[in-house]
């Protein structure tokens, strides 16, 4: 028994390492317009593999809530609560911290108490991590989970109506129509948002983020039925068609409702989901039941300290942008004159590969050390 539920341990975290690793790599190329196909995200409506990193994070992140409510039943119910929200805000601050640098280099600053922040961008990928943590943890700590089963299912099913008929004629859907656009706007307003697209849009926006929580939720789900049945052939096989299925569904739901990471459509959710289910699955069954185990530490080093070493890549991406060095930037100049030599795109895509194994061997020290940081 103990022997499995190290097993377990070791594939979530070997899964959270794996995710980690594939979003530093998207993150952080050596240009950003020189990219393999796979490794940029759909511009719109589409899918590809980078637009699986993020929602494989929030799916990791209910699995590890799944872990951790064991020990709220024996904790008071002050204590358990502060500690969600504590953890919540902590992250969402450092995510804005995250992206300030990014929100002045991307707009001006403009005048008046503080100068910047009317142009910075308030919500982000740690922000939503945040926000999705900290409503999740709640859901399941107050509510039954059938109940929260149904609300997820009410959520996405809800979704699409909203955004049908909220968004702007004729074509409620597109990056300048859409109701997550617009509530955002009311909300938040341009200056807040992101303009990585040439015009105010953020991919991670209030609205968009209440069907991510369903990832979250899908996660948790996920996590208990693993502990209590990923001894199995017949457990993992029911996981494995249970993602097979969500997969199938989210494909024929893209008719109707496309499959859209910027939006985070009900169809993304299941798709994603769908993915993730027979990914974790696929990953239990090598290590737990293969006894493969060939390049798992190099994923658990990233999958120890998650949070940080992403905040880490992104901090020292920042940092490499923001050096002046003969013209350009210094990560600009790296890339010119180590890595292109390779290739514009594939030097671009190794560029990012060993960014990522510098952030790997900072997680290698702290793991060697026995050094974890959390929130």
């Amino acid at each position: 028994m103990t022997e499995q539920k190290t097993s377990r341990f070791v594939a979530l975290d070997v899964f959270r390492g794996m995710t980690v690793a594939f979003m530093i790599i998207v993150n952080t190329p050596g240009n950003y317009t020189k990219v393999f196909a796979p490794f940029d995200h759909a511009s719109w409506h589409g899918f590809t593999a980078a637009d699986l990193v993020f929602p494989s994070f929030l799916f990791v992140v209910g699995a590890a809530i799944s872990f951790v409510m064991k020990k709220w039943n024996t904790q008071p119910t002050g204590k358990v609560v502060w500690k969600i929200v504590k953890r919540s805000i902590i992250i969402f601050v450092l995510g804005y911290i995250l992206m300030y640098p990014y929100s002045i280099m991307m707009k001006p600053a403009v005048h008046g108490i503080f100068p910047a922040f009317s142009q910075t961008r308030i919500m982000g990928v740690l922000q939503r991590i945040a926000v999705a943590y900290g409503i999740v943890s709640l859901m399941f700590y107050y509510l039954k989970p059938r109940t929260i089963a149904w609300a997820s299912v009410a959520i996405l099913i809800l979704y699409w109506p909203v955004l049908v008929f909220w968004g702007s004629s004729p074509d409620p859907l597109t990056m300048q129509t859409n109701a997550v656009l617009k509530l955002d706007m009311w909300l938040l307003g341009a200056g807040h948002l992101w303009v990585g697209d040439g015009f105010p849009f953020d991919p991670e926006g209030i609205l968009s983020t209440i069907p991510a929580l369903v990832t979250v939720i899908s996660g948790v789900f996920v996590g208990k039925y693993v502990q209590s049945n990923g001894r199995t052939y017949e457990g993992l096989a029911k996981l494995f068609m249970v993602g097979l299925v969500c997969f199938i569904i989210a494909y024929f739901w893209d008719f109707a409702f496309p499959i859209n990471k910027k939006l985070w459509t009900s169809s993304f959710v299941l798709h994603t989901t769908g993915l993730n289910c027979m990914l974790l699955a696929l990953i239990i069954y090598v290590l737990d039941f293969r006894g493969i185990n060939f390049g798992v530490h190099f994923f658990q080093v990233f999958g120890r300290n998650p949070l940080f070493l992403y905040m880490l890549s992104m901090f020292a991406a920042l940092l490499l942008m923001m050096i002046p060095f003969q013209g350009t930037n210094l990560q600009g100049w790296i890339y010119e004159n180590i890595f292109a030599h390779a290739g514009e795109v594939f030097g671009s895509f190794l560029y990012a590969v060993v960014f990522m194994l510098l952030n790997w061997l900072v997680g290698y020290v702290l793991d060697r050390r026995k050094i974890y940081i959390k929130v």
